[in-house]
């Protein structure tokens, strides 16, 4: 997860947008970004794709039965 937390935090600095602006922007509320960039893990999963949204990216369930056939 600590992963995510990374990348969203160095995708917002990278077009200078603040928390608040970039939670504007996502359409989220100002402690989704804080939970995500705080490595939080009680998420919504909606709500981190709509904030990865912005950026062109989307998260999606990974089942075991598929990692363990890699």
């Amino acid at each position: 997860m600590n992963e995510l937390s990374d990348f969203v935090k160095a995708r917002r600095k990278a077009v200078g947008l603040t928390q608040e602006e970039f939670a504007d922007k996502a359409g989220v509320a100002l402690t989704v970004i804080r939970k995500i960039e705080q490595n939080k893990t009680n998420l919504n999963l909606d709500k981190v794709n709509q904030v990865l949204k912005v950026f062109g990216h989307k998260l999606v369930p990974v089942s075991l039965k598929a990692l363990e056939d890699n």
